[in-house]
């Protein structure tokens, strides 16, 4: 049973860091043009999923590169492709 604690407990610190690296994004990572149009913008709950597969696709390539005996390396590298890919979502 450690081991399913373990994953819930990784499962949801991943998407929590997704949620964040998304909102974070879409409110504070657009131009001030984009931010004083208004309707222009991409909505929160989009920018969140995003955010979250990005932490996923992060998380999993940390795996794929060993960061194994550090979990905390995998939380960053799960912070680093969720803004990676909401950076690439953009278009930026």
């Amino acid at each position: 049973m450690p081991l399913f604690t373990n994953s819930l407990a990784n499962l949801l610190i991943i998407v929590v860091i997704g949620i964040a690296a998304g909102i974070a994004f879409n409110r504070y990572g657009r131009s001030w043009w984009a931010r004083s149009v208004g309707n222009a913008t991409r909505s929160d709950i989009t920018s969140a999923l995003v955010g979250i597969a990005g932490s996923f696709f992060g998380f999993h390539v940390g795996v794929v590169l060993g960061l194994l005996p550090l979990p905390l390396m995998q939380y960053i590298a799960a912070i680093v492709g969720a803004v990676v890919v909401l950076w690439a979502w953009r278009g930026r």
